[in-house]
């Protein structure tokens, strides 16, 4: 992931955890978009208002602003825990936080990292139904890295701790892009859990490790979603691709990032993936059982260029210097890049307004909403925070149905480039499925917010997570 800091946004950055580039200069706000289809009308307005000085400008007339919290920064989770009602924060410096989403007192100190994670660097977390938790840590050790699953079963005010998984330790990069293990969610039985391994490389570069793991690229433990059963203890997973698959721990892979996850009202699973450091969009993907996303041989529905032998990055109109992958030569030829594994799976398709701006072939900057739309998202957006809206308390336009899914996606923001749309807002997201894949209409309902790195809906309310200095938990709530 690569992010630009706005507003109040810091320069706290935990790199290793969240694969995060550090923030550098300011950027103008992200502008509402203009451009027209036919679900335009579904917004109420496109007028910005600002209902709290240095918050949110909120573009939808039916919403309304409240802040629940000031917060420290560096918190990257945000939870709701349906058995008691409150909102569970997760910082990887100082724990597990709980918070009265009515706002009634700061947030409590549930647990240190080092009681919930055994010493290591907590990631991700989500609840089962019945209240128990999930988290996802990381520990490295000298060169190598190595993810560790624990659950936690619900103990009065906190939880008692076991350990449900941990991996082989396996290859780190040494840099920005060890994405490492992170987004969880607990399916709607609660019976297994789903778990994403984020890529080790920002391309399928080799990356040695300063020369540790010669013509390491990616690993049998990254860049794949895994599904495990939620009542396991010590499971051992390890660095092995074809032992993986047949424990059947495998449920995905080609994914670069899939930081959030969610399951839709209907059963189905969806994740955003954020795409590498030159102009290809980030993705919203359904994902199925065995199917094969492309990363590294393909970003979005596009083939990675360097798999062709006359690539050269001097002539390649995607890449600004912005970006680590470009400004440290990454991208050459590459003659020696592995043979693709077999068929791939396109992400959702979006036909905007919202979010499609993308890079042409000449290098000039399109609007896929007068085009033929994006799969999915404009790059260097970062969508993070997906949740699906389906209680009834929520707007009949904003939630899903028989017909069509209704979903709310962050943007964490730009990190640079040179595309016009930065991010940093809140999306809904109207999905229709059409025949074996699904398609995506677009609106943006707010903007402007630091650094926005995660979301929890409850009923009519939607609680927004800012990440940087001055960080806040804000709710909206759908009238």
């Amino acid at each position: 992931m690569h992010r630009q800091c706005r507003r109040r946004a810091g320069g706290l950055v935990l790199a290793l955890t969240l694969g995060l580039a550090a923030c550098s200069s300011a950027a103008p706000t992200t502008a509402p978009s203009s451009a027209p289809t036919e679900a335009a009308a579904e917004a109420p307005s496109t007028r910005a208002q600002q209902p709290i000085a240095n918050g949110p400008s909120i573009l939808h007339d039916a919403i309304e602003l409240r802040q629940v919290a000031a917060i420290d920064s560096g918190a990257i989770r945000l939870r709701h825990n349906p058995q008691d009602g409150q909102l569970y924060l997760l910082n990887p410096v100082s724990g597990l936080f709980r918070l009265d989403p009515a706002g009634n007192g700061p947030p409590a100190l549930v647990a240190a990292p080092a009681s919930i994670a055994n010493g290591a660097t907590p990631a991700g977390m989500a609840f089962a139904a019945d209240g128990t938790l999930y988290l996802v840590a990381n520990q490295r050790s000298g060169k190598e890295t190595q993810a560790l699953i624990r659950r936690g079963t619900p103990n009065g005010n906190s939880f008692t701790w076991t350990t449900l998984a941990t991996t082989a330790p396996y290859p780190a990069s040494g840099n920005q892009f060890d994405h490492l293990f992170n987004g969880i969610v607990v399916s709607p039985d609660g019976t297994e859990i789903y778990v994403n391994s984020g890529s080790r490389t920002d391309h399928g570069e080799v990356q040695t490790n300063g020369g540790a793991f010669a013509g390491a690229r990616e690993e049998p433990l990254t860049a794949t979603v895994f599904v495990l059963p939620a009542d396991a203890t010590d499971l051992a997973l390890p660095n092995d691709r074809a032992a993986l698959e047949a424990a059947g721990y495998i449920y995905a892979a080609g994914l670069r990032n899939a930081y959030d996850l969610a399951f839709a009202p209907n059963g189905d699973l969806f994740a955003v993936d954020n795409g590498p450091d030159a102009d290809y969009p980030d993705e919203l993907n359904w994902l199925r059982p065995g199917a094969h996303y492309g990363f590294p041989w393909r970003f979005s529905n596009s083939d990675n260029p360097v798999r062709q032998p006359d690539y050269s990055s001097a002539a390649d109109p995607l890449l600004h210097p912005d970006f680590m992958a470009v400004n440290t030569g990454l991208y050459q030829a590459d003659p020696n890049f592995p043979p693709p594994p077999g068929p791939f799976t396109d992400p959702v398709l979006s036909r905007g307004p919202a979010a499609v701006i993308y890079r042409a072939a000449d290098g000039s900057e399109q609007d896929g909403a007068a085009t033929a739309g994006l799969a999915t998202f404009t790059p260097h957006r970062s969508p993070l925070g997906l949740v699906f809206a389906a209680d009834p308390a929520m707007p009949a336009e904003l939630r899903s149905n028989d017909e069509t899914l209704s979903a709310f996606v962050l943007s964490w923001g730009a990190a640079g480039g040179t595309l016009s749309d930065k991010g940093q807002d809140l999306l809904h997201i109207q999905l229709r499925k059409n025949a074996d894949a699904y398609e995506a209409v677009v609106q943006q309902l707010a903007y402007d917010f630091a650094n926005p790195i995660d979301a929890a809906l409850i009923g009519d309310r939607l609680y927004v997570l800012e990440f940087g200095a001055g960080a806040a938990i804000w709710e909206l709530r759908f009238r």
